[in-house]
């Protein structure tokens, strides 16, 4: 019998939580109707407390109070999957905040499942009575003012925690009809009655109420249509107030949990891209998780290619090449509404090609989105436009597209590219300080030369890129000074180079007068 929740005992617990969830998981994933009836809530938690149990393991043995629960709630945070993984990743972080700094003792459990339930009910949005919300409430609300040593309090908030679970029942419509207990709050009496077990040593079992009547997988075409997406992600941002009101007005089971910059977001929406936008706007989303719940995803028949194109010589090039093109203004990404719109236009099997670093994050984003409604898509590593044009080059939709976008990868690969352009300020960049008016000649993504003549750094890019086994040379031009350029470049390698082709376009690209690349 343990007095004292010391860190052996939470690494024990949360091992033995991730364990007793990982047998129980199919029994609590049937039990899922609420608030989607996607059938994952047990893998979710599982998947949760198996992050906090590994971030604990990761430890040394020799960890205090406080690094120990750290390590716990940021697991948790980090690991946390689905609506019920994100509460309950909350209300170990509300634990946290409480036995860091305390002795572990009967006194500091109490305070801590008190804390654990504010914590965690705050974060939901709309909190819903015969939830897991509604359960951890009841077993802190039952321990509060209670007498009685560390094995006590644990096992009267589990008793009471168990009691409420049946409640919920008959306290959420969804789950009367269909004869079940709430999912989430099944797990969450297992993660309670788990610490019973480490603190009494006593291995209880840990039972899941089964359905009472078939379970019916609700498909209300309605509410599935408003909220068609389970939107996941770890987001860096300093405050999540506006996050919170913009996402509360695109959909439903919003949860926001975690603190100190780091939060876990969850909601479900009808526009995942929104979703992700509003978090681009709030801070650094990553790990972004997109599940389709259901609803009318419209996706065309087929093999297509979609280019984002900087400029209308560019998006006429790409289109006369058989893509479809989303614009952007130059140095801006495009929406991600219209290139996950592009994608559906194109078929269902998507090469897409961002042509520029900072698009990238947007084209995988939604690529993952039209994963999720059974379109097959891949998203190429084109840095630049003229890579983007050599993979098109080379695309055959009679290939196997596994093939097709292999052979368009490699083409992007084997394309040098560099273009030249007048800085506007002062800056520091690989090649040096440079200051406005200075001509900036950048070789594969990187500033290689600052002069004071366009023409001269021009050919000196060219210079660079063009190697012993180049065959050939595609100018992008941008207005009239652009055309000028090329013109230089032709003459130089009617010279220097005349074994390889030259080939120009006007791209009618802002900003940069000349696109070069070298294949």
């Amino acid at each position: 019998m343990l007095d004292v929740l010391d860190p052996p005992a939470v690494r024990e617990w949360a091992r033995r939580s991730a364990q007793a969830l990982g047998a129980a998981r199919a029994q609590i994933d049937a039990l899922n109707v609420y608030p989607v009836p996607d059938g994952d809530t047990g893998t979710n938690l599982h998947l949760t407390l198996l992050a906090a149990a590994d971030a604990l393991d990761a430890l040394p043995d020799t960890a205090d109070h406080d690094a120990t629960w750290r390590a716990l709630a940021h697991g948790a945070l980090l690991g946390a999957r689905g609506n019920s993984g994100v509460i309950v990743s909350q209300a170990l972080r509300g634990l946290a905040e409480v036995l860091r700094t305390a002795e572990g003792r009967a006194a500091d459990l109490r305070t801590g499942l008190v804390r654990a339930a504010e914590l965690a009910t705050a974060a939901v949005s709309r909190p819903v009575e015969g939830t897991v919300l509604s359960v951890l409430a009841t077993a802190a609300s039952a321990v509060r003012d209670l007498p009685g040593d560390l094995a006590a309090i644990a096992a009267k908030a589990a008793e009471e925690a168990r009691k409420a679970l049946a409640r919920t029942t008959v306290q959420l419509d969804v789950l009367a009809r269909n004869g079940v207990v709430d999912a989430g709050a099944a797990g969450l009496v297992i993660i309670l009655e788990t610490l019973v077990d480490v603190v009494t040593g006593v291995h209880g079992r840990h039972e899941v109420p089964a359905p009472t009547r078939p379970v019916l997988r609700e498909d209300d075409e309605e509410d599935q249509d408003v909220h068609g997406y389970e939107v996941m992600y770890l987001l860096e941002a300093p405050s999540v107030d506006r996050l919170r009101e913009q996402l509360d007005a695109l959909g439903d089971s919003l949860v926001i949990v975690g603190g100190d910059g780091l939060w876990n977001v969850h909601v479900h929406a009808a526009d995942a891209g929104a979703a992700i936008e509003a978090g681009l706007a709030a801070g650094r989303p990553y790990r972004i998780r997109i599940t389709y719940l259901g609803g009318r995803a419209h996706v065309g028949g087929g093999r297509g290619v979609v280019a984002v194109a900087a400029g209308d010589g560019l998006a006429a090039l790409f289109r006369e090449s058989g893509a479809v093109v989303v614009t952007r203004e130059p140095g801006s990404s495009p929406p991600l509404a219209a290139v996950l719109a592009a994608i559906r236009e194109a078929g269902s099997e998507v090469a897409v090609l961002p042509n520029d670093a900072a698009v990238r994050s947007v084209a995988a984003a939604a690529a993952e989105i039209a994963r999720e409604e059974g379109t097959v898509v891949g998203v190429l590593p084109t840095l630049a436009s003229v890579q983007g044009l050599a993979a098109l080059a080379v695309h055959d939709p009679a290939r196997r597209f596994d093939d097709d976008v292999l052979a368009m990868a490699e083409a992007a690969a084997h394309t040098r590219h560099g273009h030249v352009w007048v800085a506007n300020r002062e800056a520091m960049t690989s090649a040096g300080v440079c200051r406005p008016g200075d001509v900036l000649g950048v070789v594969d993504g990187d500033v290689a030369l600052i002069g004071a003549d366009l023409r001269v750094v021009t050919e000196d890019v060219v210079r660079r890129l063009v190697s012993a086994s180049s065959e050939l040379v595609t100018l992008v031009t941008g207005g009239e000074t652009g055309e000028g350029l090329a013109k230089a470049v032709q003459d130089l390698l009617a010279v220097e180079r005349p074994d390889v082709e030259v080939v120009v376009h006007a791209g009618g690209q802002g900003g940069y007068p000349l696109l070069i690349g070298v294949e």
